[in-house]
This record gives structure tokens, C-alpha cells and sequence, in this order.
């Protein structure tokens, strides 16, 4: 498979746009050198055709020039031959119900991304169906194809007007304020409060002028056609009732053609993604009773298609699941289930019960089914992301369709994986991995890498990472775990941190050090930690309370519970605590990785977007000046255009790699084994 050719001739030579640290760093030959990366590619939201002939997929690539990811259409016979690409530079690809054509998002007029469709003859035609103001999003074809349903942000309306009296004909006056009057909990990249509200629209198939379904101080997500045509389900969450509970949330329908919204779902708790049967009969949804649990797994129920006979079929069931799709009979729905790092092929049966179809040492995410074949992605360990198919009369007869990064991947050895599960405090049983470098020689002994996850309610998994097995073969043995709080192992493990993070979930990470170090095969003057988000919290929380660590990198952290609820973009961070900080700051203050800062004597870099609102900068600069203050090594590294996370850019990713073991190095104990 190769890439469209005009995409070719925009790419040169990767050596050209590196860092010029990066020419001093000596890989060795063989192994997954960090330049690759810009080469790399990936699949994904595979679709099948509805006469079950053909698969139309996104290939991501990395556009040089530009310094982006971007990614174009493709379409192969369902057996993966003829590959070839339909739409240079789009994603998000859905066929139509006839399957005469395909809609796809892509830039376009006005700027930004717009709704597309292109017949699928040998003509080829495209059409730009939106001219919108706003990104639609959640775009949908009507059953009957003549219609696209989307949702888009639409501006609210000033909630205090004012006029200024005195003005004279032209003059040039300072741009009026920003009046907020209610809670914030949205805000957009340049931190500006996003006053907008998510509303349904539908548009003609072949073009014309969209038009508004929903309005209000609503915000509706999500677009599911019922099988006729004549109405939408939706989740909505009034606005008022967020100042309230942000986990209050309903099903309804709006009539197409009259705009008339029925409300299905009212009980306590948050209810959501509806999707009707193939019929039309039933709704399937997610949802859950009003809870104060910071992790939640859902449960799945069935109605009817009015809101009526309400019941729970997923009794017992205690992962979550996602990419819902219903058999073709309408006697149940097939969903991807994460658990303890896997993800597979489950199915739900409107009877009652949830049952696991595929098995597998892997990520699979299955995206479409169509004449009795399932269709998606699949990765693990030592295979990046590639498209799969497989029948559901013998899930276990996997067929891989593609092989984007064969070619880089030629003549590299990647580094063992290894898995562990061993116990910590409190009995906890606790999953994770270990990366070895390529030429691995137990005998040897190995600078560590501890790598901790975000969430905290997230989940490292076996799926392929070009980050560390990119430190593997820089010589580095790269660990990760899923301490308590996880996603992955059910309710109780994920809500063990509730109101005590960070907490026993330290204990978590350091028994998993302390059993690779037992091995006889890791350096311990020569450790190493960095994590992100949920992760730069934990390890800005581990250098307060241990010194095992030559060096760590606290990346996009919250290192202050106390100011920083007040500051990020969501306010529902309140609900991890047991008061206000304003009636007791003292859980704030205990939690806070800041109160600990006087105990860390290991160098400390710290690494943020500074467009960064979940975790905003304010957060890393007070740790950074405390260090600073305490004469504790460290250094500030603000990342630009880059918002939560340090790696959204191309060139960023390369950085991250980079300043991370450049600072490791820079705090090496004596000379470690990788600069020998």
C-alpha cells in the first residue's frame, strides 16, 4: 500500500525537520530509531460497504511540512486487495445507506472543517454539502440517504446587553467584555469561556442550507437516526441542572420534520448514547443510578422506542463498553470491552446477559459488521495498528488486511515485552509491563523507566507504543502498571482512590518497581519516572515521598488541589473531594503534591502545553518556582501549540522523546549502561 501521490510529493527527507539534538543522540542500527516516527502511519474507523464488497478506512500520516497529522480515505475489496485512495486529505468516512456514496469531514469554505460527499462512480464527484461557521460533529446520513444530520456549537445569546450612550460615528471603541453568568465548565483553547451550546442540525444530502432542530440553553449530544427517518435520539444536560449535579443526563427524540422533542428517559443518573434496533422497536442505551463515585461503569438497558419497559441487561457486568452495533436480527448489540489492558469483542443480548465473542492477547475495536463479517483495528504489543476482519460464526479466524508500517519495520528488532502481576498494599493484585531492550542480556544491568499512566481512571494496555519501545531501544527498561484507580478491573478497584488520590496507589507503583528490581537486571542508581496529567500528579507526588530516582519529568500535573480547582476547565473536579476547599482545605491541601515539595532532593523537569486548561500552567510554574526556591534541579519546558499533553504536534512528539532522556542522562548516578 502506498500514499497518494501527491501527498509524496510534499514529504522530504525526515532528517531535514529534526532537532538538532537529535542528530547527537547515537541509535543503534536495527532497532526503532526515534526518526522513524515521522514515517510512521496508522488506520483506522474501517467501514464496510452495505453489499459487504468493499472497506473504506482513514490512513493517518505525518505531513512534514506543515509540522500535523493528517490522514486520507482509502477503499480496498473486503479480502484487503486493491488498495488505493479515494480523498487525499478527510476523515471520518461513512458510507450511505445505498452505498452510492460516501461522506467524509475535510477542510473547506468558510475555514474549518465541513461536511463532504462524494459519489462512489467512476466519475468520482465531490460535493461540499455545509458552508458552517462552527465544525459539525457526530454526522450522520439519514435512513433514506437524503438527509445528513451533525451537531454544531451555536453561540448563546450576550446575557447582559448593554448601550453605551455618547458614541460618535465611527469611532473606534475597546471590544466589549465577556459576561459569563454561569458556571464554568467549558473553555476553548486560548482559555476564552465558551459560551456556546451543542444543538442538532440536518442538511440536505446533495447541499443547501442547514437547519437548526434544537435550541435553548441545552447542550445535545450525539445523533442516532430511528430506522424511518422521522426522528433523532439525542443526550441532553440542561444547563441549570449542571450547577447542580454534572452527572444528571437524558434520552429524546426531536421530529425531524417538525422539531417537536420528547423526553424518553427521567430517573436519577446519567443516561446516554442511544441507539434504536435495526427495527426500530427498541433503544439501547448506557446509564447508571445517581452516584458520588468518581469511577463508573456503566450498565446497559433496552426500552422502547416511546421511553416505555425500561430494563437492564447487563446484570452482573462490570467493564465498560463501547462501538455499540446491532446484530441484524435485533437480538442484541455488539460492543468493544476493555479489561485488564485487552479490549475484545463482546455481545449483549436483549434478553439478558453479556457474553465475550473474541479472545485475544490484544486491542481489537471493532468498527462495523456488515453479511455476517465484523470489521475494525488491531494491535498488541510487537504489531502496531492494522485493519482486521473476521466472521461471527469463528471470531477466532482473524484475517489482517493491511500492514502500514512494514516497510519502516523492516530489518528492526523491537524490544520483549513481558508481562506482571504481583500483589501491593491492602492484598491489591496489580497488572502491568515490562519493556526490555532489543539485545537484552539478563546478565547486564539496565537504566529503569518508570512510565505512569493519566486519568487517574485510565488504563496502559497491550497495544503497540513507538515511545517506549523507542526508550527500549535506546537502551532503557521501560515499565508500566495499572496501580488501583485503573479503568479495566471493575468498580471497586477503579473507586479504591476515591477521596485518597494520590494515595496507596504510590505503594502500588513502587511494588512494581521493587519486583523488576529484584530481577538482578536493573540499575538502581539509575531510575527514572515521568508520567502526564494523572501521571505528572503521581510523579510529582513521588519525588516528595522517595528518593530511589536519579531524575523525573512531572508533565502536565496538578501539583496544587487547592488553587487548581478553581482554574481548570472543569469544575466537576469538585467531586473528588469529600468538601469545598472554601469549608475545608485541609483534604486540598493534604493531597497536594506542593505540601511535599520540601522533601525532594531528585531533579525534577516538568513539561506542559501552555494552552493547557485541564491541568493549567499556573500548576507546573508553582512547582517549578518552589524547586527553584528549595535549589533542587529543574527546569521549565513550555511546549507550544499544544493543549493537554505534550505531544499533539509531530515535532512535539520528537521533543517529549528527546528532553525526556536528555534530562535523565543529564542526572545520571555514574555512567549508565546506555552511554557505554
Amino acid at each position: 500500500m502506498t500514499r497518494p501521490r501527491g501527498i509524496l510529493a510534499r514529504i522530504l527527507p525526515a532528517i531535514l525537520l529534526l532537532p538538532a539534538a537529535l542528530a547527537a543522540q547515537d541509535e543503534p542500527d536495527g532497532t526503532l530509531k526515534l526518526a522513524t516516527y515521522l514515517d510512521w502511519e496508522t488506520v483506522g474507523n474501517p467501514q464496510i460497504s452495505p453489499d459487504g464488497s468493499q472497506i473504506i478506512f482513514t490512513r493517518g500520516w505525518i505531513d512534514k511540512i506543515n509540522d500535523r497529522r493528517a490522514s486520507s480515505i482509502y477503499i480496498m475489496d473486503v479480502d484487503g486487495s486493491r488498495p488505493r485512495v479515494l480523498v487525499e486529505d478527510g476523515s471520518s468516512p461513512k458510507w450511505s445507506p445505498s452505498g452510492d456514496r460516501i461522506l467524509f469531514t475535510a477542510e473547506g469554505d468558510p475555514e474549518g472543517s465541513q461536511i463532504h460527499v462524494r459519489w462512489m462512480d467512476e466519475e468520482g464527484a465531490v460535493t461540499q454539502v455545509t458552508h458552517v461557521e462552527n465544525g459539525p460533529g457526530n454526522v450522520e446520513w439519514s435512513p433514506d440517504g437524503t438527509w445528513i444530520a451533525f451537531t454544531m456549537s451555536v453561540d448563546s445569546e450576550h446575557p447582559w446587553p448593554i448601550s453605551l450612550p455618547g458614541r460618535p460615528d465611527g469611532a473606534t471603541w475597546t471590544e466589549g467584555p465577556k459576561v459569563v453568568d454561569r458556571l464554568v465548565y467549558r473553555r476553548d483553547r486560548r482559555g476564552y469561556i465558551d459560551e456556546g451550546y451543542s444543538h442538532i442540525f440536518v442538511v440536505p444530502a446533495d447541499g443547501g442550507t442547514a437547519r437548526q432542530l434544537t435550541d435553548g440553553d441545552w447542550n445535545h449530544n450525539g445523533v442516532a437516526w430511528t430506522p424511518d427517518g422521522a426522528e433523532i435520539l439525542f443526550t441532553s444536560l440542561r444547563v441549570e441542572d449542571a450547577e447542580h449535579e454534572w452527572r444528571q443526563s437524558d434520552i429524546y427524540s426531536v421530529a425531524v420534520a417538525t422539531g417537536e422533542i420528547t423526553r424518553l428517559t427521567d430517573r436519577s443518573g446519567p443516561d446516554g448514547s442511544p441507539l434504536p434496533s435495526p427495527d426500530g422497536s427498541l433503544i439501547a442505551f448506557t446509564g447508571n443510578d445517581l452516584t458520588t463515585d468518581t469511577y463508573i461503569t456503566a450498565k446497559h438497558y433496552v426500552m422502547n422506542r416511546d421511553g416505555s419497559n425500561v430494563r437492564m441487561i447487563s446484570e452482573g457486568f462490570d467493564r465498560r463498553g463501547s462501538n455499540r452495533i446491532w446484530a441484524g436480527d435485533g437480538s442484541g448489540f455488539y460492543m468493544t470491552v476493555s479489561s485488564e489492558g485487552t479490549s475484545n469483542l463482546h455481545f449483549a443480548s436483549v434478553d439478558g446477559g453479556v457474553r465475550q465473542v473474541t479472545e485475544g492477547n490484544h486491542m481489537l475495536s471493532v468498527s462495523t459488521i456488515g453479511s455476517g463479517l465484523a470489521v475494525g483495528t488491531r494491535t498488541d504489543h510487537q504489531s502496531p495498528g492494522d485493519i482486521v476482519t473476521f466472521p461471527l460464526s469463528s471470531p477466532d479466524r482473524m484475517t489482517q488486511l493491511t500492514e502500514v508500517n512494514a516497510d519502516v519495520l523492516a530489518g528492526v528488532t523491537l524490544g520483549e515485552v513481558e508481562e506482571i502481576w504481583y500483589k501491593s498494599v491492602e492484598d491489591f493484585d496489580i497488572q502491568g509491563w515490562i519493556i526490555k531492550p532489543p539485545d537484552f542480556d539478563p546478565s547486564q544491568r539496565y537504566p529503569l523507566i518508570l512510565a505512569i499512566h493519566g486519568g487517574p481512571h485510565g488504563m496502559y494496555n497491550v497495544g503497540f507504543n513507538f515511545g517506549w519501545q523507542n526508550h527500549a531501544a535506546n537502551g532503557y527498561v521501560v515499565l508500566y502498571t495499572n496501580p488501583r484507580g485503573s479503568s479495566g478491573y471493575g468498580s471497586a478497584f477503579g473507586n479504591s482512590i476515591k477521596n485518597a488520590y494520590p494515595g496507596k496507589d504510590f505503594d502500588d507503583l513502587m511494588a512494581g518497581v521493587d519486583l523488576v528490581v529484584e530481577r538482578g537486571y536493573i540499575d538502581e542508581q539509575n531510575m527514572f519516572v515521568y508520567g502526564c496529567s494523572g501521571g505528572g500528579v503521581l510523579t510529582s507526588w513521588v519525588v516528595g515521598h522517595t528518593d530511589r530516582f536519579a531524575a523525573a519529568s512531572a508533565n502536565c500535573p496538578v501539583t496544587n488541589w487547592l488553587s487548581f480547582v478553581g482554574t481548570t476547565d472543569g469544575a466537576s473536579w469538585y467531586r473528588n473531594f469529600e468538601h469545598f476547599p472554601w469549608d475545608d482545605p485541609s483534604e486540598h491541601l493534604r493531597r497536594s503534591p506542593l505540601m511535599y515539595v520540601g522533601n525532594v532532593t531528585t531533579p525534577t523537569m516538568l513539561m506542559t502545553g501552555e494552552g493547557d486548561l485541564r491541568t493549567p500552567m499556573p500548576q507546573t510554574e508553582e512547582y517549578y518556582q518552589a524547586l527553584r526556591v528549595l535549589k533542587v534541579p529543574t527546569a521549565m519546558v513550555r511546549f507550544k501549540n499544544e493543549w493537554h499533553g505534550t505531544s499533539s504536534m509531530p515535532s512535539n512528539f520528537l521533543r517529549t522523546q528527546i528532553y525526556l532522556r536528555e534530562w535523565f542522562q543529564k542526572h545520571a548516578r555514574g555512567r549508565m549502561a546506555t552511554e557505554e
